[in-house]
């Protein structure tokens, strides 16, 4: 069985999937991490206090599962007001709800946070935000596979890719290190020739290939606003059964 997850998250990563891969474990029918939300209840997520302790990031939704128009929150501390909501996390686009399924990257000025979370149950969104008077501003992620291949990917459209799973880790306060593994299941192998040493291809019984893509590579956010990624290096690949 494929267990694409296994030996390839870096530790922040471990800390977001850590409940839910523990309940898929159990039962597949259990395989989302849920919170019932009280009415005022804004919990801050993994990692969602920023190192100056005058913001954090907080999760809240409604309904038993806790999903109901949910999103996840600026607040401003130590007094936990809200100051507005984060772009790109709702109820469309996620499968847990709990506050400990997503995580937050600070970087050590506190002007940016990276906010990573399930869409699916192996599909992980990366989403990076500029933090600047009360306000948090969504950015363009860096993208390994989109630096590699020059496109990127829809997870809602391209029923192609089975997993992804980015992770960010800051460096300094506008450098971080990019880890992005993913995992295909395609009928030629054209991909993994265009991926070359980024690429790993398996064939699979019945016919078809399974590629997996795994880099990694240093990059900068630029004052502008742009990305600058150093040259991706190939990242560690799993032995599928």
């Amino acid at each position: 069985m494929l267990n694409p997850l296994r030996h390839t998250l870096m530790p922040q990563l471990r800390a977001i999937l850590a409940v839910v891969l523990t309940l898929a474990a159990a039962s597949p029918a259990l395989a989302t991490a849920e919170h019932r939300y009280g009415k005022n209840e804004y919990a801050i997520i993994l990692g969602g206090r920023a190192p100056s302790g005058k913001v954090s990031v907080a999760a809240h939704g409604g309904g038993e599962a806790g999903s109901e128009g949910f999103r996840l929150y600026l607040m401003a501390e130590p007094g936990h007001r809200r100051l507005m909501t984060l772009d790109n996390v709702n109820d469309d686009n996620i499968l847990d709800s709990a506050p400990d399924a997503f995580h937050a990257a600070w970087s050590a000025d506190s002007r940016y946070v990276a906010v990573t979370f399930r869409s699916e149950r192996h599909i992980v969104t990366l989403n990076l935000y500029a933090v600047e008077g009360g306000r948090a501003r969504l950015v363009d992620a860096p993208d390994l596979f989109r630096e590699v291949t020059g496109h990127g990917i829809d997870v809602k459209t391209d029923g192609d890719m089975r997993t992804s799973v980015p992770a960010l880790t800051w460096q300094a306060p506008r450098r971080f290190h990019l880890t992005d593994y993913r995992v295909f299941v395609l009928d030629d192998t054209a991909l993994a020739d265009k991926l070359g040493p980024l690429g790993k291809l398996s064939k699979r019984d019945g016919g078809g290939n399974t590629i997996q893509f795994s880099a990694e590579a240093d990059g900068e956010l630029l004052p502008d606003g742009r990305v600058r990624m150093g040259k991706p290096k190939a990242g560690r690949f799993e032995e599928l059964e």
